[in-house]
């Protein structure tokens, strides 16, 4: 059933798009020619990281009257905490340039280089 409903629907589309009567009938509302800039839309932000090492150092400046040196064990694990978490930024960026997509800026750029045709072809 659905290959023989299938072949009219096909002479229909084919009707509509071929110009034996002028003008085709199926007409794009905009030009099919690419811009010349893409979004520049921001990547999604993760996770926040380090909360409990941060939720730790204020709970002990409160104990302590906000004084650092009887906290520095835990300022010391903060920063730790946060440097192991922006190696890891810094690497998972790394890893999204090798999976074949283009930043948003990198795509201007190659779309200003090389000019789209004003036309349709």
């Amino acid at each position: 059933m659905a290959a023989q409903g299938g072949a009219p629907f096909l002479e229909k589309v084919n009707k509509l798009l071929c110009r034996q009567n002028g003008k085709p009938v199926l007409k794009p509302n905009r030009p099919l020619v690419l811009k010349e800039c893409v979004a520049n839309r921001k990547p999604k932000k993760g996770e926040a990281t380090c909360i409990t090492e941060m939720s730790v150092l204020m709970a002990c400046w409160k104990q302590n009257n906000f004084v650092d040196g009887l906290c520095s064990n835990e300022i010391h694990s903060f920063y730790t905490c946060v440097q192991n978490a922006q190696a890891a930024m810094k690497k998972s960026k790394q890893g999204d340039m090798t999976g074949g997509r283009l930043s948003a800026k990198q795509a201007t750029t190659l779309l200003k280089r090389f000019p789209n045709l004003r036309s349709e072809i």
